[in-house]
């Protein structure tokens, strides 16, 4: 496993992020599979990874609670928590310190190791920054008390609040955790805010390295390119070894939700195998031909909770992009038989989700043109069908 200095610590280059632990079947993301999520916990700790990430937010606030118990059987100097305070969420009132010491009971811990202001960006700016609520000065306090070692910042805003916020408070902030992927590298403007970070010495946490498993998967034709280049490698550790280019990346968090990726990523972080020229090109190459039909939700679900209809949208663009792919089947499948009150349909447009969206989707528009394309998508129940009488014709 690499390792990066960071002051007198030494992190583990790959961090666990727990938003997408793993569920108990049909069940809610509150619902984790403690047994699979101690399971993969625990081979990541005994194979090197010392930073678990988790938010008071994630996984309806029990992943805190579950990676905090895992985390318990393993002396407490031996690993890095680091958790956030929900200043992004809409709500009519913010109260720091009732949140951060409910997070340290349902952590059972004295303090945290990093603790951030999740995603300051354009929206949730005025929260962070408005004296009546006292946020930012509250945790700089805690800080000096040792209750937190190490304060930071998230964000999914564009570079001028990056900007805007850094000249505030920058000089109280030891780390920025921003969404950086080879994607993102210009569809998010993701070099400008490496740029920016880099020349004000803030060391950057990364967020989203292979955008929510995007990254992990490509047609067949561009596949087989990559693994003519490295044919023991998986294509997920591709967009690590990109990371691992850029001098100021110090921690790359991987949500891993099932022990394969733990395995696979542990394996890409404990051998040195550069990219070289050619191949970053290429990966930036791929990411330009992407950029032309896909949707870039990376499912961290802050528009269902804005959402009066309560519509599932991060599966609804996800089968957008299914679609816009030439997948049928899951779609068709997995829509059929849905509440006609939670389909796509059911959406008023009110835009309060494209309000919360770190990725800035026009999310009403693309249910809209959703509605349109599935009209052109196959039903489940004739797929069905053609199916039963193949299998009869083959017999």
């Amino acid at each position: 496993m690499f390792y990066n200095k960071f002051k007198e610590l030494n992190l583990s280059k790959l961090g666990f992020g727990t938003m997408r632990l793993p569920v108990l079947t049909g069940k809610t993301a509150a619902d984790i599979d403690y047994e699979q999520t101690e399971k993969i916990i625990d081979y990541a700790v005994e194979n090197g990874v010392n930073y678990f990430d988790t938010a008071y937010v994630y996984h309806g606030g029990m992943s805190e609670v579950v990676v905090a118990e895992i985390l318990k059987k393993y002396p407490r100097e031996s690993y890095y928590l680091a958790t956030k305070y929900p200043g992004h969420s809409i709500s009519d009132s913010y109260n720091p310190s009732e949140i951060f010491e409910e997070q340290l009971e349902k952590c059972k811990v004295d303090y945290f190791d990093f603790y951030l202001l999740h995603n300051v960006y354009e929206e949730s700016m005025s929260v962070y920054t408005d004296p009546k609520w006292g946020i930012i000065e509250y945790f700089i306090k805690q800080k000096k008390l040792g209750r937190i070692k190490h304060l930071g910042f998230s964000s999914h805003g564009r570079i001028g609040n990056l900007r805007e916020f850094l000249d505030l408070y920058g000089n109280e902030m030891e780390f920025c955790q921003i969404q950086l992927n080879y994607l993102d590298w210009t569809l998010q403007n993701a070099k400008e805010k490496y740029d920016l970070l880099t020349e004000r010495n803030i060391p950057i946490w990364v967020m989203e390295p292979v955008r929510g498993g995007k990254l992990a998967y490509f047609d067949e034709k561009t596949e087989a390119e990559l693994r003519n280049l490295r044919p023991d490698e998986s294509i997920a550790s591709w967009a690590f070894r990109w990371l691992n280019t850029l001098p100021n990346v110090k921690m790359i968090l991987s949500g891993m939700s099932d022990i394969n990726q733990v395995v696979d990523n542990i394996k890409t972080f404990s051998t040195d195998i550069p990219l070289s020229d050619h191949e970053s090109k290429l990966l930036l190459k791929i990411a330009d031909d992407k950029l032309k039909s896909f949707v870039p939700c990376t499912a961290c679900r802050y528009c269902c909770d804005s959402c009066p209809m309560g519509l599932d949208i991060p599966m609804f663009i996800n089968i957008y992009n299914d679609i816009s792919f030439d997948a049928k089947f899951t779609p068709a499948m997995v829509l059929e038989f849905a509440d006609p009150e939670k389909r796509p349909e059911a959406c008023i447009a009110c835009g309060a989700c494209a309000k919360m969206c770190p990725q800035k989707i026009e999310i009403p528009q693309v249910l809209k043109e959703l509605s349109k394309k599935l009209d052109s998508v196959p039903k489940w129940r004739d797929i069905c069908k053609e199916r039963n009488e193949l299998a009869k014709r083959n017999k």
